[in-house]
């Protein structure tokens, strides 16, 4: 019985993580990302804009994440590290990255 108990929760943690990450990734981009990613500030750019992700998307999202976590300066722009919110996790980040990923491929 107690391994049944550990089985379970294990799968209802596997179910719900996928939503909490989603939860955070729109939490954080609200409190950090909108700024620059909704106006286009810096060469940002804008959430669900497909044709300016199409290029970022092409470099994948380990980068893209490595390079929300990091900074990183382009040709047409840059992204301080973790957008100047030093405060926020690298996960955190990640997530916001994959939320604006998702939002370009709408």
């Amino acid at each position: 019985m107690k391994g049944s108990k550990l089985i379970i929760t294990a799968v209802l943690a596997m179910a719900v993580a996928p939503q909490v990450l989603a939860n955070e990734g729109v939490d954080t981009y609200k409190a950090a990302c909108t700024a620059c990613h909704t106006p286009g500030i810096a060469g940002a750019p804008k959430t669900g804009d497909a044709a300016a992700w199409k290029d970022r998307l092409s470099k994948g999202e380990e980068t893209l994440i490595k390079n929300a976590v990091e900074g990183f300066t382009g040709d047409t722009g840059f992204m301080p590290p973790k957008g100047g919110r030093m405060d926020l996790s690298d996960e955190a980040i990640a997530a916001a990255v994959k939320y604006m990923i998702a939002e370009a491929a709408k």
